[in-house]
């Protein structure tokens, strides 16, 4: 039916199904409504930038799923699903599209009807990026009979251990990260704009390493220089780079939708006192968590043996320091469900990927440097081989 190379061999897909529907059978739902593309993508296959308008995925507890959205990006659907039948792709008339009058939840809540969903108890993302209030408001009033429930997170969850593919689909944007870093490094230096500084580090993104295609990061690069370093999410401008500050960047290599992030700081000229220290507590910090990243551990554990290193040299961190991640659409690389903060007491499973995120921010300026990284049998994996310091160019 399609000519696009798909990501993942059928078998997968229905093993992915099987454990939402799993999941779905805890919560008593009959069917749940997707809209967040990462998890449309890991359910089907679907691959496109068309979630600025309304679409999901359909599940109930037998057949295919069902893609449903935009009729024009229907084409987009038979070129990337799995299912390989048109009755599994679903397309409402573009006169819904950005219109006042009407609202594409309208023939949504038709369709559900027409598959007998009628009265059925229906789990939708209500706590997520692409589903609006009044999208839920026009689907509860099409559907006057059914149960809405709050399902976020049931598929997000059922993701967090990675099969072979995807974990080797996320070794390769490691190498693809390395590239971007490598290229940092080669061509930072005082007086380059850091609009060009970012066009290079796309380019190579892009182009990807050893073989394999770069796709788009799901956030952009993060570059924020010297004052503009003491925040974490500031990205670019055309300021000359200048002897004296530190950059730290935040970026991620990205292979068929899969994320792996990973931060480094550049200071250019010579380093103060106060970030070597940061650096040295940095490093030790991240060595205590990393002895913590094994199977049967929590997620707790790994913060709370970093923060009780950086305590002890004289810094603090009032964030997470790290989170899962994996497949991802824009605006997030994050999975959001793991964090590596106090309270979070998730086992740690083989096959769990993390961005390891240890950053501190000073008072005049900001240090990353983080470790996207990989739970085994026995410990974990370093998905990168970027050398791990304070990266200094004179």
């Amino acid at each position: 039916m399609t000519t696009y190379q798909k990501n993942f061999t059928t078998d997968e897909y229905r093993r992915r199904i099987a454990k939402t529907r799993a999941a779905m059978s805890k919560r008593g739902l009959d069917a749940i409504f997707v809209t967040d593309p990462s998890n449309m993508s890991w359910l089907t296959g679907y691959d496109g930038w068309s979630f600025y308008v309304f679409q999901g995925v359909i599940l109930i507890h037998d057949g295919d799923p069902i893609w449903w959205g935009r009729a024009m990006d229907a084409l987009g659907a038979r070129r990337t699903v799995f299912m390989d039948s048109d009755d599994q792709i679903r397309g409402y008339d573009d006169t819904f599209v950005q219109n006042p009058d009407k609202h594409p939840m309208a023939d949504l809540g038709a369709l559900l009807a027409d598959t007998g969903l009628e009265a059925a108890r229906i789990g939708v993302e209500l706590d997520n990026y692409y589903y609006s209030a009044k999208a839920h408001a026009e689907l509860g009033a099409a559907l006057p009979k059914a149960t809405l429930e709050d399902a976020t997170g049931l598929v997000n969850w059922q993701r967090a251990v990675k099969s072979e593919r995807e974990i080797e689909y996320m070794r390769r944007a490691a190498r693809i990260t390395e590239a971007m870093h490598d290229r940092i490094f080669e061509i930072a230096e005082p007086g380059l704009r850091k609009n060009e500084l970012i066009a290079e580090i796309y380019a190579t993104g892009i182009r990807g390493r050893d073989g394999y295609w770069g796709d788009y990061p799901a956030i952009v690069p993060m570059a924020p220089s010297g004052m503009d370093a003491t925040a974490p999410h500031l990205t670019w401008d055309d300021r000359p780079m200048q002897t004296g500050e530190a950059t730290f960047f935040e970026i991620a290599g990205a292979h068929r939708r899969y994320q792996c992030p990973q931060s480094r700081t550049l200071f250019l000229g010579k380093v103060p006192q106060k970030y070597r220290d940061a650096e040295t507590a940095v490093l030790d910090a991240i060595d205590a968590g990393l002895e913590q990243a094994k199977p049967g551990k929590q997620a707790q554990d790994i913060a709370n043996a970093f923060n009780a290193t950086l305590n002890k040299a004289g810094f603090e961190k009032d964030s997470r320091c790290g989170y899962a991640i994996g497949i991802s659409y824009p605006p997030d690389w994050g999975e959001r469900t793991i964090s590596f903060r106090r309270g979070d007491t998730t086992v740690l499973e083989a096959g769990m990927t993390f961005h390891f995120m240890p950053a501190l921010w000073l008072d005049d300026g900001g240090l990353e440097i983080t470790e996207p990284i990989l739970i085994t049998e026995t410990g974990h994996e370093c998905l990168c081989k970027t050398p791990r310091d304070l990266w200094v160019k004179a």
